[in-house]
């Protein structure tokens, strides 16, 4: 059995199978997910699991070395993006952080490994996550 903390093996593949500079969406409830894209759903209700708590536990897992939000979510969302800018730099204190606006993000999406999709309902809950390398 897995001794990390990330227990979801879908989640898991994916991740072990990034190369550097591959990309993993996390979202919140609501964002269309491109036919391209792999969907790994593990919304089950309102708020189940969490977005930040998703993020945590992805972050475990892999290493990131740049990440993409958009401006909806510091303007609309602010606490959030606090919360996700603070832990993305307790992973990596020099993470590249790229701002864009939702519409261009959703574009961006489909060119990601897989769409993880939380129960969040907070508003633009959402980032690509670039992966980096361990050497």
């Amino acid at each position: 059995m897995k001794k990390t903390t990330l227990l979801n093996s879908e989640i898991s593949r994916v991740t072990s199978q990034m190369g550097h500079t591959d990309g993993l969406t996390i979202s919140d409830a609501g964002p269309p997910i491109p036919q391209e894209s792999e969907r790994i759903d593990l919304a089950l209700k309102e708020g189940v699991p969490a977005f930040m708590e998703t993020l945590e536990t992805v972050l475990s897992e892999l290493q990131v070395e740049a990440v993409v939000l958009t401006t909806e979510t510091r303007e609309v969302s602010p606490q959030t993006y606090h919360k996700i800018v603070d832990l993305l730099k307790q992973y990596n204190p020099d993470i590249q952080i790229t701002e864009i606006d939702h519409e261009s993000f959703k574009k961006e999406v489909s060119n990601t490994k897989a769409v993880v999709r939380t129960g969040e309902c907070t508003p633009f809950s959402n980032i690509i996550l670039k992966s980096g390398v361990v050497f």
